[in-house]
């Protein structure tokens, strides 16, 4: 149950980013004497409404990007499997544009651009199963482009696609988290209206834009297109998580059946012209579901917690010398749609959360009531350089807490 609200947090689009029309800001600097800066681009000294990302060490200055809608840092000082701490950027040019740029930097000098991935709606990195491997969670906006006239700015109906780099080469692991995608599949087959399914059969499939003569041709309409990208969601589902032969199988049940053929060509080069196309490889392993587990840092009581071991336990290691705790990157709270902003305590909320090695919250909890489940919605999305152990990021749990100001 945890791993599965998990993943759909990681699936979650973060709106929430550092630096929006020039607003809003970020540094740090990592131990190799490397610091990373976003704010405000400027021009003659004076701050814009675009953002801009930068690397400094020593007397030198890189800049990743300037003159951007929005810049933003999601994890910093991480191990992504590349054979140095490295900085995640995220990077989106225009404001109306459907995707996100994720541009990957080494922390050592001099900073180097390691990766670049492109076509995303959003970009997530996190250790989701807190097995010591970083994965980074995204969506194929890229592939929905144009794909099937479907709404445009839709970012939620593109398909996830988990991807992780082993020995330098970056993978396609989404197989290894059907769990995750079963979930989504279940989710979305709910949605599924029987009388809906039926017309939706006996169209076309196409759907092209016709003129409406009355308020019921219109509900229709918006019933066909509805169901149609439903369906849509099914099939992206079977399909990026490495089980083709459901991807059809659910094609054929759910779609017109004169349709079918064009729509399985259409599908295929969808998929063919979005992020897959950047990958070096796609993984082959299906998760067992046996448990994983790597070492957390209590600081609560400076304990790491091996392995196997419950953080209730006791017997743990005592190693908290050394050990640099979570910073916090970008933390907030925005209330949910029909939902009151309800006032955080004056003396602050105590949360005790557990931090992964990529600064992702993978639980958050209280004994305060003002600790609701949209503010623990909220935790999800918060960012954190993570825990610091010989220039090392490691999983933490910690004590940590938020004020109305903070």
């Amino acid at each position: 149950m945890l791993f599965c609200a998990l993943a759909a947090a990681c699936h979650a689009q973060n709106d929430a980013v550092v630096c929006r029309a020039g607003s809003g800001n970020f540094e740090a600097t990592f131990p190799t004497g490397v610091t990373v800066q976003v704010g405000a681009a400027r021009r003659e000294g004076l701050a814009r409404r675009e953002c801009e990302e930068a690397l400094l060490w020593d007397k030198s200055k890189l800049v990743v990007a300037t003159g951007t809608a929005e810049a933003d840092v999601d994890a910093f000082g991480i191990d992504l499997g590349l054979g140095t701490p490295a900085v995640t950027f995220q990077v989106k040019k225009a404001g109306a544009a459907c995707c996100m740029t994720l541009q990957i930097y080494s922390l050592r000098k001099p900073p180097k651009l390691l990766r670049t991935i492109t076509g995303g709606g959003f970009f997530s990195t996190a250790d989701t199963d807190l097995d010591g491997q970083v994965e980074i969670w995204t969506n194929d906006a890229a592939a929905l482009d144009g794909f099937e006239n479907l709404e445009a700015g839709r970012e939620d109906l593109a398909p996830t696609i988990v991807l992780r780099f082993e020995r330098g080469r970056l993978l396609d692991v989404s197989s290894e988290f059907q769990a995750y995608f079963d979930n989504e599949i279940a989710t979305v087959r709910k949605a599924l209206n029987s009388e809906e399914l039926r017309d939706f059969k006996n169209s076309n499939g196409r759907l092209p834009p016709t003129a409406h003569f009355s308020a019921e041709d219109l509900r229709r309409t918006e019933n066909l297109q509805r169901t149609k990208a439903t369906v849509m969601q099914i099939v992206w589902a079977y399909l990026y998580s490495g089980r083709e032969e459901e991807a059809w199988s659910s094609l054929a049940e759910l779609w017109p059946p004169a349709d079918l053929e064009r729509i399985r060509a259409a599908i295929v080069s969808a998929r063919a012209r979005g992020i897959r196309a950047q990958i070096d490889g796609v993984s082959q392993k299906v998760s067992s579901g046996a448990e994983k587990n790597t070492e957390i840092f209590d600081a609560r009581t400076l304990r790491t917690v091996q392995p196997g071991m419950k953080l209730s336990e006791g017997g743990a290691e005592k190693r908290g010398v050394g050990i640099t705790l979570p910073i916090p990157i970008l933390i907030g709270h925005r209330a949910a749609e029909g939902q009151t902003d309800e006032t955080l305590p004056d003396s602050g909320l105590l949360l005790d959360l557990v931090i992964d090695s990529a600064g992702k919250v993978r639980s958050a909890e209280s004994d305060n009531p003002a600790f609701d489940a949209s503010l623990k919605s909220s935790t999800a999305r918060w960012k954190f350089i993570p825990a610091l152990r010989a220039d090392r990021t490691i999983a933490s749990r910690i004590f940590f807490i938020i004020t109305p100001k903070r």
